[in-house]
């Protein structure tokens, strides 16, 4: 059974009346993704939000950091998973099975990431951004620390949590708007 037909419930403008600079962002998207992201189509009900939202993303997921792209994939797939939005575990476990080349670690970050047999850096890390995920509120010091323990830098720790704190955002906005994700992503890196 497919998927529902939608990118968000409620009007997304057609390409072909959107800003010129946003077009040109899509054609790239298609160069290098070969589709247009729903999550992007989705922001185009604000033009000024696609542009803030595309800036962050891109800095946030691509930019130098002490964190590889995988570790930051994976950090997407797991608050993902703690907060079971649909949208970014399709769309995000995806860019793990590629990034990593391993499509069962994707599928397990998706499930639950417990049942991978993953370093102590990467055990750490993603243990860090479940309890920030469900329990932000006991996350203190000690588990800063154990972070530490396994390698990772303040600096490294910041881009952590900041990983952790947009994809809480993104997953809410998807569960609100109802948001679908690009179903050729289904097949991808399998």
């Amino acid at each position: 059974m497919p998927q529902p037909d939608h990118i968000i419930r409620m009007p997304v403008p057609e390409i072909e009346g959107l800003d010129d600079d946003i077009r040109a962002y899509f054609d790239k998207c298609n160069e290098k993704l070969g589709m247009v992201p729903y999550v992007l189509r989705a922001f185009t009900v604000n033009p000024d939000k696609f542009r803030t939202f595309s800036r962050f993303y891109n800095q946030l997921m691509l930019a130098e950091s002490g964190l590889s792209k995988l570790e930051r994939e994976m950090i997407a797939v797991v608050v993902s998973s703690c907060n079971r939005c649909y949208y970014c575990l399709v769309a995000h476990g995806q860019a793990v099975r590629q990034l990593s080349g391993d499509p069962q670690l994707g599928e397990m970050l998706v499930m639950n990431y417990r049942v991978a047999e993953l370093s102590p850096r990467h055990r750490a890390m993603l243990d860090f951004v479940w309890l920030l995920t469900e329990s932000p509120h006991r996350v203190g010091e000690p588990e800063r620390q154990r972070l530490r323990d396994v390698g990772f830098s303040d600096a490294d720790i910041f881009d952590i949590c900041d990983v952790a704190a947009f994809f809480n955002y993104t997953n809410r906005l998807a569960h609100g708007l109802d948001m679908m994700p690009n179903p050729e992503y289904h097949a991808m890196n399998r």
